[in-house]
């Protein structure tokens, strides 16, 4: 089966309706949808209850959610009210975080 991806930008100003929008949209996805959150700086407790409702529904559906461009900041926020483990992050640029993927790092010996 091809993996058909479906993309949402999150405006910074109307987070909860963006991801509501992609909610109302997840039965049209095979395996995978991506919000874009680099325009987005801050987070409420209403976008914070949309992006549970969508967590929901993307594990009932068995989508993938991967949010990319998301600053520090409201990973921090994700990670506290325990939504972090339930999304995929990918990087989209400065200012944007990585997680899910190890990379091998080994340490270069000084002389």
């Amino acid at each position: 089966m091809s993996t058909i991806a479906e993309g949402f930008k999150i405006e910074g100003d109307r987070v909860a309706e963006c991801i509501h929008e992609a909610h109302m949209q997840l039965d049209t996805v095979c395996d995978q949808t991506t919000l874009d959150f680099s325009s987005v700086l801050r987070i409420t407790p209403r976008d914070l209850r949309a992006m549970e409702e969508l967590a929901d529904r993307a594990e009932n559906e068995s989508v993938k959610v991967v949010l990319c461009g998301v600053n520090v900041d409201i990973y921090k926020v994700l990670k506290l009210v325990k939504l972090a483990a339930r999304f995929s992050f990918a990087t989209n640029g400065a200012g944007s975080i990585e997680l899910g993927r190890e990379e091998n790092r080994h340490a270069e010996p000084t002389n």
